[in-house]
């Protein structure tokens, strides 16, 4: 799943979400922007097929990924790399809750002033009602309030589509995807696109601060705010077997 945000039924139709979901780039551009992570030593965690590993090394970063549960060979690999990167990238992982092992691990990977960037749905979109079952969960998690801003990190969300080709494009995919749900969104658009916003979740590793040039926008459900919560680390702990 960590490709997408969404569990589809069949490597092809991940592949048309795929070329149609955040056609511009803007994800690629804001973890640049978080990171850096071009000419940087970046791992992603909970890799899926690959496919956002893949986006990153053709950005240039030198990138090393693991998908999860991990084999003997890769757990060693992993271990190796405690207190090295500059970058750990997990998006969309079901591991990746806020305060949890999984993230506490990831944190160790990092050298010091290295970034953390934890990507999960923001909703408050077009996409939001095709996910009934994250919805509840990711808008508690993006709050003001919630148990990510309220462990250190800072949220940047990032405003992009679904593209379609054509009407009867949007339709076959969503329908194919979501079932009468999708039919019921593709029947509304307006425009060959949906709304889409995805939350990265940021903080730095303790030590040599490590912080992006660009003001970071706090997204809330009444508006656009700027983070209040300052960044700070988690204690290390060793990130070997699983």
């Amino acid at each position: 799943m960590p490709d997408l945000s969404i569990v589809l039924p069949s490597p092809a139709l991940e592949e048309a979400f795929l070329r149609i979901v955040d056609p511009e780039g803007k994800l690629l551009a804001a973890i640049e922007s978080l990171g850096p992570v071009i000419d940087r030593d970046v791992i992603v965690l909970d890799c899926g097929n690959g496919f956002r590993a893949r986006q990153l090394e053709e950005m240039g970063a030198r990138v090393v990924a693991f998908e999860f549960p991990l084999c003997d060979a890769s757990s060693e690999q992993l271990a190796g790399w405690i207190g090295r990167a500059d970058a750990v990238v997990v998006p969309w992982s079901e591991m990746a809750a806020p305060g949890s092992r999984f993230l506490a691990e990831a944190s160790a990977l990092l050298r010091p002033g290295g970034r953390l960037l934890v990507i999960h749905d923001y909703g408050r979109d077009d996409v939001w009602g095709l996910l009934p079952h994250q919805r509840e969960r990711d808008m508690a998690w993006s709050n003001r309030n919630g148990p990510f801003l309220g462990d250190g990190f800072r949220i940047r969300v990032i405003h992009c589509r679904w593209s379609f080709e054509s009407a009867e494009h949007a339709r076959e995919l969503l329908e194919t995807a979501f079932g009468s749900a999708g039919v019921e969104t593709a029947e509304k658009m307006k425009h060959l696109r949906l709304e889409y916003s995805v939350a990265i979740y940021h903080r730095s590793a303790p030590g040599l601060a490590s912080v992006p040039s660009q003001a970071d926008a706090d997204s809330a459900a009444a508006g656009t705010a700027e983070a209040a919560s300052a960044e700070v680390g988690v204690g290390l702990v060793p990130s070997a077997a699983r």
